[in-house]
Order: C-alpha cells, then sequence, then structure tokens
C-alpha cells in the first residue's frame, strides 16, 4: 500500500511525502522510526481504484497463475532473491492486475514480511490452499518444492475444469442453435405456412390450432417474448449468484442424469488431489480439510468437510464418517481406512486422484456420445411437432380439393 503522509520533524517543522507499507501501522512506524512524527496518513487512492478497475477487467486466470509459480519456482531453484524474482515475473506478466498484486507484495516483503504472508493479503488472487503449502514450505526450509506442489496443483485444477467445460459445450451449443432455430421458425415461417389452412377455413387439429395461434401471437409481439427470454435467463443468473441460489444449483448438479456423476467425480478429485496436496506439505488433518472444503466447488461437499474436520477434531476418523456420506462411493472411504491404519493417507489419496481422474476424462471424451441421441430426440420431437402440425393438414386439404 501506498500512504500520503503529513509529518513533523525534531524541529518542528512540516514535512509531506509519500511511504510504501503493508498497512496504516506499519507506515507510522516507519516514519517514527525516521524520527518523523505523523500528523496524517491517507491510503492513496488512485492505486486503490486503478486495482479494482484492474480486478475487474483482468481477472488473474489459472493458466497465469501456473506460468507464475512455475518460473517462481525455477528463480528460486537459481537462489535469485525472493524481491528480483518478483520483479522479474512482473515485468512479463500480461495481467495488469498481477502485475499490482505482485508490486504490493514486493513492497511487503521488503517490510519484512514473509513470502506466504505478504500473498495472504490478496486472497482474491491466491486461494488459502496456496498460502498454506508455501507457508510450509518456508517452516521446512523447502520453498521451491512447495511453489512446484502449487503450480501442479493449479494446473490439475484447471485440466480438471477444462475438462468438464468442455464436455458441456457441445451439447449448450446444440441447445442454443436449436432454439434461436425454432423461434425463428415460429415467427417467420410457420404464420406464412398457416396462411393458407387459415384462409380456406378448414377444420384443423388442436395440435395444428396451438401452431397458428402461437405463430400469430410470435408475430405481434414476437419482441415481448424476447424481453420475457433475456429477463428470465437474468433472473436466474442472479438468483445462482446469491447463496440460496447457489446452495440449490450444487444440489441440482449432482442429482442431473449423466452430468450428475461427472460432476461427483470432479468433486472427488478435487478433493483427494488438494487435500493430498496439503497433508504432504505438513498440514494438519484438520486444517487440511477446512482449506480443501473452500476450494472444492460443491456446497454439499463443503459443509460434508467442514462437518468431518468436526468430528475428526473429536476423535472420529475420516474414512467413518465418509463412509455414512452417500457424495462419496464406498470405495473412497475404504481406500482412506487403509492409509489411515498404514500411516499412508496421502500416498493413498493420490491413488484415489489417478482412478478418478481418469474417469472424468473418459466421461468427458464420450459426453457427446451420451447426450447426443437425447439431443437428436428432442430435435426431432419438435421437428415433428411442427411437421404434422403444419404440413398435415395442407396436404389432406389439397387431397380434399381433388
Amino acid at each position: 500500500m501506498k500512504f500520503k503522509f503529513k509529518a513533523k520533524t525534531k524541529t518542528g517543522e512540516v514535512s509531506t511525502g509519500y511511504i510504501s507499507a503493508a498497512s496504516r501501522d506499519l507506515a507510522a512506524a516507519i516514519l517514527q522510526k525516521n524520527e518523523l512524527f505523523p500528523i496524517s496518513l491517507e491510503e492513496e487512492v488512485g492505486n486503490s481504484v486503478k486495482k479494482v478497475v484492474a480486478q475487474y477487467f483482468d481477472k488473474v486466470t489459472s493458466k497465469e497463475l501456473v506460468i507464475f509459480f512455475r518460473q517462481l519456482a525455477i528463480l528460486i531453484e537459481a537462489r535469485v532473491p525472493i524481491v528480483v524474482a518478483l520483479t522479474a515475473i512482473g515485468e512479463q506478466t500480461t495481467s495488469s492486475f498481477l502485475k499490482i498484486i505482485l508490486a504490493e507484495a514486493m513492497k511487503d516483503i521488503e517490510d519484512g514480511v514473509p513470502l506466504s504472508d505478504a500473498f495472504a493479503k490478496h486472497k482474491e488472487v491466491f486461494s488459502d490452499l496456496v498460502i498454506n503449502i508455501i507457508k510450509a514450505g518456508e517452516a521446512s526450509g523447502n520453498l521451491k518444492k512447495s511453489v512446484e506442489y502449487v503450480a501442479d496443483n493449479i494446473e490439475k485444477n484447471y485440466n480438471l475444469t477444462n475438462k468438464v467445460k468442455s464436455a458441456m459445450l457441445y451439447p449448450a451449443i446444440i441447445m442454443i442453435v436449436f432454439f434461436i432455430i425454432g423461434f425463428l421458425v415460429i415467427t417467420l415461417i410457420i404464420p406464412k405456412l398457416t396462411v393458407m389452412i387459415k384462409e380456406l377455413d378448414a377444420a384443423v387439429p388442436w395440435y395444428t390450432n396451438v401452431l397458428i395461434k402461437t405463430g400469430d401471437f410470435m408475430v405481434n409481439y414476437w419482441w415481448a417474448v424476447l424481453v420475457l427470454i433475456f429477463g428470465f435467463i437474468a433472473g436466474i443468473a442472479y438468483y445462482l449468484n446469491t447463496p440460496e441460489g447457489k446452495k440449490e444449483w450444487d444440489q441440482i448438479k449432482l442429482k442431473l442424469p449423466i452430468m450428475g456423476t461427472l460432476f461427483r467425480y470432479v468433486y472427488i478429485t478435487r478433493f483427494s488431489e488438494n487435500l493430498a496436496v496439503l497433508l504432504a506439505g505438513g498440514i494438519p488433518i484438520i486444517k487440511a480439510l477446512t482449506i480443501v472444503s473452500a476450494v472444492i466447488g460443491n456446497s454439499a461437499y463443503e459443509e460434508l468437510l467442514l462437518r468431518t474436520a468436526e468430528n475428526v477434531k473429536r476423535g472420529e476418523t475420516m474414512s467413518d464418517i465418509l463412509r455414512r456420506s452417500p457424495l462419496f462411493p464406498p470405495m473412497v472411504s475404504h481406500m482412506i481406512k487403509i492409509g489411515e491404519d498404514s500411516g499412508q493417507v496421502d500416498a493413498v489419496l493420490g491413488h484415489i486422484t489417478k482412478f478418478y481422474s481418469q474417469e472424468v476424462e473418459l466421461m468427458a471424451k464420450n459426453m457427446s456420445t451420451l447426450i447426443e441421441p437425447v439431443l437428436m430426440i428432442m430435435i426431432g420431437l419438435g421437428v415433428g411437432f411442427m411437421a404434422v402440425g403444419v404440413l398435415m393438414p395442407i396436404y389432406n386439404i389439397a387431397g380434399q380439393i381433388k
């Protein structure tokens, strides 16, 4: 942080200027150490505004974090001082927000703050998991290994998330195109096809009447329908950003056909991967479970892991608690039990990660094959309803004229 100060010297003269410090109290202490007695200390607003704007428009991506920690590990191995390493990385990063964060972290480190504590002030970029792994590395004297752990962990989570996004992309695009085409057909084509049916004033089935009335309504009020659609989408998006909405959506995701299984496997993979990294870094099991609960990405699993941490504190084993939950397959709890008995929980969690990450990859590859028949049936039903509702009456009327 940068502060504008106004202070008195020993002789009583007033001095003004700028000072960089991790906090207001630290800035005051630095001034007093230099025989300046603070009158006022104001944080520089321009820098804060710039930081907020950069955070909003240029968020730090997982890919950028992976690159950052890979470079940091190499520079640490080369025995480059931390401040110099952060300066070098900051100069070449393309993220303006990350540049600001690294600049603030460097100032803190120059003031004697450890790297983990400097990063802890920027939890919008560095998660508790990252901070605790680095803190463990500082305590053990093996910071390079901890930074590599962080890079590997972020990269695996990044790849896992991308696999799920890729699996959902194809069906999402198909459904969006289907609804757009359906909207255009009902608004532009159906009214023109049903003109002849209305002019002949012939008796038509109920489903044809539905199409005729729908087409007439869309011709006159298509704009209102668009407003309702976008309003509905905006309302859903707003609700999903509320705590209640997020919690409900997390429950729905686990119950979705096909996709529900994929989501479960993703959460189990995140749980085992992140917990294994923390335990290998020497983080106590209770604290590790609490940290993992915040990064797993689902409120149902978060609540379970927080409850697990509390019960472990009371003397229960993690495997017994997970065995009672439907969120974890029996295989997971049995393997963790073996790890607890042998004292190798982190190694067992590594095997669980390997198995479920392979399952996620396989399901993601086959997702289009699994969902395609469902999409084709839905599209076929929509097209069939329109064809039967419009073309069959026209064909029957033409036959009667003959």
